[in-house]
């Protein structure tokens, strides 16, 4: 277009790569010479526009309506924080070091009023000396975004609407000057964090950019193991209904440690627990992204966090006593268990087993309704009995477990107080292992079906033989019956089965029905953490590690453009995304196609190129993991793999205790590999240490 007052060239652009609500790009290069009229030329260029869009037949594709949505605004949110300084502290502590304790002590008519006092008195200091602070946060500010900033930016448009050029030069200068010093500020501080291995600090930040030791054997506790409890408490955790934060324990530690050994060990000498340490606020988590009703919430209970840090020292004593007699099939929280084992484990007798002609399996995921709310405290106490728990420590439980004040918390509403007498709250450290504990009975008694057993995660393994079905649909049966004798509900619409047949014309098999309810048959499930298909091969399973693994590489973009060292750049890939790469590797690594392992060393060798540093592959990642694990696993005889290696004379080479003739698929898995390793206890040479190697056996 070439007129008197306007010359305008139009480029109808069509990229390879564009967002699909855009079908096309018109770049419109423009000139209006000065002696034109400027309104006409503008009027000219709009009439232009609208031609130029109506000509193009890409305009009216129906497929392609850009799709409008109302930017959604949130109001800016007002936060309230307690400042901790050296200054602060000391005066908490000197408030809590010259405190007469006895005084509350001998006030009080009986426990719960002793510890009522306490708590109370201990949030009310806390208030009194911690100053606090109140500030604004705006959903869009960057994180490292300061007040200064804002106040240069309302400086700038100030002068941007007063028309002084000069002024707003000025005040644009300083703003960038200013931004460059603060994006400086907040990458010298990711930096600090990085090195200070602060993981919490750190994947804060990035939201804002986008040791097993040995239990004590005694009931008795020290003001030792109060005050490291203490001590181990996070700051940033959210206090319970008490008001009693973990930034006060850990800092006053040494000066609550001898006040708190008094009420725990008064506690578990009268078999009572403190009923404000029973109070429990209630926040659903939703369990997935979209909520489609209530069952989609998970109820966490948020209690008290000095009770918390006597759950974790009575933990440990029920460690202690009742390991040795756990179910060996039950792989959580016990030492040297994990959900890898569980899986490794539960393949391990699948393929075993398929290895034999006229073989098939049928797995049964078992899933239970509410399992940690439905725990009836009198029943545990008898099964604790028969663990050797002490009655003392069981009586303790189910003053626990009963009586407990708690109520529902949904954003800023909260509704009235309920008493519980069933069931153990999810969100209290003791739960997990007692429904562990309550559950440690349900085994199963053919040797045909293997029942694994992860926390409420429950698994049944029938391993069938040319079509011989009774066992395993009878050891369902019995699982049902033991449910109902148990109070645990079993959910029948979300327990599945899948059935592993690899024969060449396998015929149709019956379904199976649980309490007159047909169970679902399925063709893939995310079995603790692990994605397993019926063919048990890894595609489904690799696309997920792929798929997070690469949404996670923006992170590390993201900490690219703040000039981080490459070592802090590495350390931060091996938390976030080689983890990611790396979950269960020694499960599906050595089953996995070349093309699927190549496809996750493409996300290596791109973070390779962010960092600019080598990174370890993912075959020196999956040797290194498995020599671990069988190193473990030798020297563990409680370990239900143990039986599967054999120690050799030389007392540092392990190898699987597998027959020859054992198919190429059960080969590659983690109990059937060839491992060589130098234990902790012998020492040997470089050269010896140097040549340990994975290899099939």
């Amino acid at each position: 277009m070439c007129c008197s007052d306007l010359e305008a060239l139009f480029i109808d652009c069509k990229p390879f790569y564009s967002l699909r609500e855009f079908c096309s790009f018109i770049l419109v290069s423009v000139y209006i010479p000065p002696q034109a009229n400027v309104s006409l030329a503008l009027q000219k260029l709009a009439d232009q526009i609208t031609d130029t869009e109506q000509k193009l037949p890409d305009s009216l594709w129906d497929s392609l309506i850009t799709a409008w949505q109302k930017l959604k605004s949130a109001k800016p949110v007002v936060k309230t924080i307690k400042r901790w300084t050296n200054e602060t502290e000391w005066v908490l502590q000197a408030c809590f070091k010259w405190t007469d304790w006895s005084v509350f002590e001998a006030a009080a008519n009986d426990l719960d009023e002793f510890t009522e006092t306490v708590t109370s008195y201990i949030s009310f200091c806390e208030d009194i000396c911690i100053p606090t602070r109140t500030y604004l946060t705006f959903n869009n500010d960057k994180p490292w975004f300061t007040a200064k900033l804002r106040h240069l930016c309302q400086a700038k448009e100030d002068a941007y609407r007063k028309g002084d050029r000069v002024l707003y030069n000025q005040a644009r200068n300083t703003l960038n000057k200013e931004i460059r010093a603060a994006k400086r500020t907040y990458a010298k501080r990711l930096e600090d964090q990085f090195a200070s291995n602060d993981p919490t600090s750190v994947w804060k930040g990035l939201k804002a950019i986008t040791n097993y030791k040995t239990p004590s054997p005694s009931t008795e506790i020290s003001e030792e193991d109060v005050r490291q409890v203490f001590r181990k408490n996070k700051r940033r955790k959210a206090p319970g209904p008490d008001g009693v934060t973990p930034a006060c324990l850990k800092t006053c530690a040494d000066q609550l440690a001898p006040i708190f050994s008094q009420i725990f060990n008064r506690s578990l000498e009268l078999c009572e627990v403190p009923s404000c340490f029973k109070r429990s606020t209630i926040i659903p988590v939703p369990k997935k992204p979209k909520i489609t009703g209530l069952n989609d919430y998970r109820p966490v209970a948020l209690t008290s966090v000095i009770m918390k840090s006597l759950e974790k020292l009575v933990l440990a004593y029920l460690k202690d006593i009742t390991g040795p007699l756990l179910d060996p099939l039950q792989f959580a929280y016990r030492a040297n268990r994990s959900v890898d084992d569980a899986v490794n484990m539960g393949l391990h007798f699948i393929l075993q087993h398929l290895d034999r002609p006229g073989t098939y399996v049928r797995i049964l995921f078992v899933d239970f309704s509410s399992a940690f709310n439905t725990i009836i405290p009198t029943l545990l106490q008898t099964k604790l009995n028969q663990l050797s728990v002490p009655s003392s420590i069981c009586q303790w439980i189910t003053s626990f477990l009963t009586d407990r004040q708690q109520l529902v918390r949904m954003g800023t509403l909260m509704s009235s107080s309920r008493t519980t007498n069933t069931g153990a709250p999810q969100g209290c450290v003791l739960s997990p292992l007692l429904f562990s504990l309550y559950t440690n009975d349900c085994t199963s008694k053919d040797p045909s079906v293997k029942l694994l057993k992860f926390a409420d995660d429950t698994t049944l393994i029938g391993l069938i033989q040319d079509g011989e079905e009774s066992a395993y649909r009878q050891e369902v049966e019995q699982l049902a019956v033991w449910c109902s004798l148990n109070n645990l509900e079993l959910n029948t619409l979300k327990t599945v089965e899948m059935v592993i047949d690899f024969r060449r014309n396998p015929p149709a098999l019956p379904p199976l029905s649980i309490m007159d309810s047909t169970v679902a048959a399925v063709e893939t499930f995310k079995f603790l953490g692990s994605i397993i298909s019926r063919d048990l091969k890894w595609d489904t399973h690799i696309d997920s590690i792929a798929k997070k693994a690469q949404q996670r590489l923006y992170f590390l973009r993201q900490l690219k453009k703040f000039n981080l060292p490459q070592e802090l750049l590495k350390q931060f890939y091996s938390a976030v995304i080689e983890s990611v790469l790396c979950t269960s590797i020694t499960v599906w690594f050595g089953s996995a196609t070349k093309s699927d392992t190549r496809r996750l060393q493409r996300t290596v060798r791109t973070a390779e190129r962010i960092i600019g540093a080598p990174l370890p592959t993912l075959q020196e990642l999956y040797t290194s993991r498995v020599r671990k694990r069988a190193q473990k696993i030798t020297l563990d005889p409680s370990h239900p793999c143990h039986p599967l290696f054999k120690l050799l004379l030389s007392d540092w080479i392990a190898f699987s205790l597998q027959p020859n003739r054992s198919s190429v698929r059960l080969k590659r898995k983690l109990l059937c590999a060839t491992a060589t390793f130098t234990p902790a206890q012998t020492n040997r040479t470089k050269r010896e240490t140097n040549s340990s190697v994975i290899q099939p056996n």
